[in-house]
């Protein structure tokens, strides 16, 4: 016969326990068969217990014996009755006067006996019929194989050169040859041992597919085989590993097309990596106000970005929250807000300043610089700060004066330098101080308060920060001029070394004129503001900051001392001061400067007692 080679890779503990169960099963003699050593776990003590190979080596044990039944010449009419009643009723070969030991029986008195061989025959037809049977459940049911292998040693055993039996036992090879694939799987599943990448499980049962398509027992081994990368999965999900539960499902969703389980899994574990990180977003936001927890931060931050998905929006707020609180405390650059006061009302409104770096200073080659700014050098501000939206006014220091009962400058020396209409030149007036606007009259509450000096400015700003709780103090040099600037690095404030932009501000410009109808000698031609003298603040576009009259309207103090160049200047922004100094810094084009004096570099020294029609002040505070 042509039959299939039995699998070689059985271990010889399994054909060793298929021998006994074959000796045990399938024949009838009396002699007890030996014990079978220990199976090896994937053997099924159920399996067949014949080979249908064409190895012929043991072949006696292979084959099936049939039971013994004695006839002589007088009983063949009987046996053959009975032989016919049990091949009625399927009973074929388990018992000696089954059908097939009967017609075996009886041939070997009658050789030639037709009846009996048509008997034997339609037994075989029978036999193999019930193999059919039993082979159609053998793929998940052991003793359907078993019994299918059974037939198989029966039908070789009485017709070995059948083709129909060479063919049957062709099935039954490859039957047990899936069984025990599927077999294989299953134990590696049952001990977890998938491999590290799930194709050591899967072998199995992606060969039992390859020989037989379809396989409801094969197919279910992928199934499980998925199940079990899929807990892989959430088991590295739980244990934070979320690149190794991606690989686990990316493996797990290539085991079978558009399985819904593993998008399942997907959710799941997307669900576990969401929770893990809002959990670790909300530790990290819980203190961000000290340094301590913004280094506690920083380390879950890390976290994070180690578990999250590229592009995660959780992560990314936590980022900039950690960024925020690094650099703005509780605030967000370009926010606007103001402090209550301890007296009642609100201190000035502030803008929160976006921290960076910007080139202080002018270049060697700039038009009308001077050495005192120079040399030009990076400054740095690690951390933002915020700084009042427009120039302190009148009313805002009326209330500083009325509180404190303090003397400002002018006020106690009873005069300040005014704008004489007259004769278009500035001159000191008596009776003039805070009160007064740029010519000495009475000024409204809405002007950016004049003739105060630097000591007068410290003394408002210290009063805020009483008032507040909060540190209010001028601005520093540094942080006048990056401010200024906005971003523009150009000559004037405007990034222009041209006519000012519309609306920009306060300026000298050609187009002004005096009630006297005085113009300018040195102005920016064809520029008109509608403001001889300060404007009420906020009168013009803000800068990109949001700021209003930076670099126009009035010239500012800030808290420096006065340095005639920048060398060895801080380069982190903070005020250059000298316990001290009485030659201190005013920064800024105001409102009778000449174009030079409108730059972005401009500086001037002036004595820490100075006041002027051109000179006020704004406030900055830490954040």
């Amino acid at each position: 016969m042509h039959a299939t080679r039995y699998p070689m890779r059985l271990a010889t503990a399994a054909l060793a326990v298929c021998l006994a169960v074959c000796l045990a099963a399938c024949t009838r003699t009396p002699e007890a068969a030996p014990p079978p050593p220990p199976a090896a776990e994937a053997v099924d003590p159920r399996l067949p217990s014949i080979t249908v190979s064409g190895d012929e080596t043991g072949a006696a044990a292979w084959n099936w014996q049939p039971p013994q039944r004695a006839l002589t010449i007088q009983d063949m009419a009987a046996a053959k009755r009975d032989a016919a009643s049990a091949l009625a009723r399927n009973r074929l070969y388990a018992e000696a006067g089954d059908a097939i030991p009967l017609y075996l029986a009886l041939r070997t008195l009658a050789p030639e006996d037709r009846q009996v061989a048509q008997g034997l025959k339609k037994s075989l037809q029978a036999l193999l019929k019930q193999g059919a049977a039993a082979l159609r459940d053998a793929g998940d049911d052991a003793d359907a194989l078993s019994l299918a292998g059974e037939i198989g040693a029966v039908a070789r055993a009485l017709a070995p050169d059948d083709p129909a039996v060479a063919a049957y036992l062709v099935q039954v090879d490859s039957a047990d040859q899936l069984w025990r694939l599927n077999a294989e799987g299953e134990r590696l599943l049952r001990n977890g041992q998938i491999g590290q990448t799930g194709e050591t499980v899967l072998a199995p049962f992606r060969e039992v597919l390859q020989l037989q398509p379809g396989q409801a027992r094969a197919l279910q081994g992928l199934a499980a085989s998925e199940s079990a990368m899929i807990r892989q999965a959430e088991e590295a999900a739980a244990a934070s590993d979320f690149a190794a539960a991606s690989r686990w499902l990316a493996r797990a969703a290539q085991v079978r097309d558009s399985a819904p389980t593993v998008e399942d899994a997907r959710q799941r574990v997307g669900a576990i990596r969401n929770a893990r990180i809002a959990a670790l977003r909300e530790r990290g936001i819980s203190d961000l106000t000290t340094l301590r927890g913004q280094r506690t931060a920083r380390v879950l931050l890390a976290e994070v970005l180690r578990i999250a998905e590229p592009g995660d929006t959780v992560a990314a707020d936590f980022r900039t929250r950690i960024d925020l609180a690094t650099h703005y405390g509780l605030f967000r650059p370009g926010q606007a807000f103001t402090d209550a006061m301890t007296a009642g009302g609100r201190a000035p409104e502030m803008i929160v300043i976006p921290h960076g770096g910007f080139r202080m200073g002018a270049t060697e080659s700039e038009l009308g610089s001077v050495e005192s700014e120079k040399p030009a050098h990076y400054v740095r501000f690690d951390r933002g700060f915020a700084m009042s939206r427009q120039a302190i006014t009148v009313g805002e220091f009326r209330r500083f004066v009325q509180a404190t009962r303090y003397r400002p400058r002018a006020t106690r020396r009873g005069h300040s330098v005014v704008y004489d209409e007259r004769s278009g030149n500035f001159a000191r007036r008596s009776g003039v101080d805070w009160q007064s606007d740029y010519a000495g009259a009475r000024a409204a509450d809405s002007l950016p308060v004049l003739h105060v000096s630097v000591r007068d400015a410290e003394a408002y700003a210290q009063w805020l920060s009483v008032q507040t709780g909060k540190s209010y103090r001028l601005p520093s040099e540094a942080e006048f001029e990056y401010v200024l600037r906005a971003g523009s690095q150009g000559r004037y404030p405007w990034g222009s070394d041209g006519v000012p932009t519309a609306r920009f501000g306060n300026l000298t410009g050609g187009n002004d004129v005096s009630p006297s109808g005085r113009h300018w000698n040195n102005a920016f031609v064809s520029y008109g503001d509608g403001y001889w003298g300060p404007a009420p603040g906020g009168s013009y576009l803000p800068n990109a900051f949001g700021l209003y009259d930076l670099g126009s309207n009035v010239s500012e103090w800030v808290s420096d001392c006065w340095h005639a160049s920048y060398r060895r200047a801080p380069a982190d922004g903070a005020s250059w001061f000298n316990p001290g100094c009485r030659s201190r810094v005013v920064r800024g084009g105001s409102w009778a400067s000449s174009p030079t004096q409108a730059r972005a570099a401009w500086r001037s020294a002036s004595d820490s007692d100075m006041t002027s029609a051109r000179v006020g002040f704004r406030v900055v505070r830490g954040i």
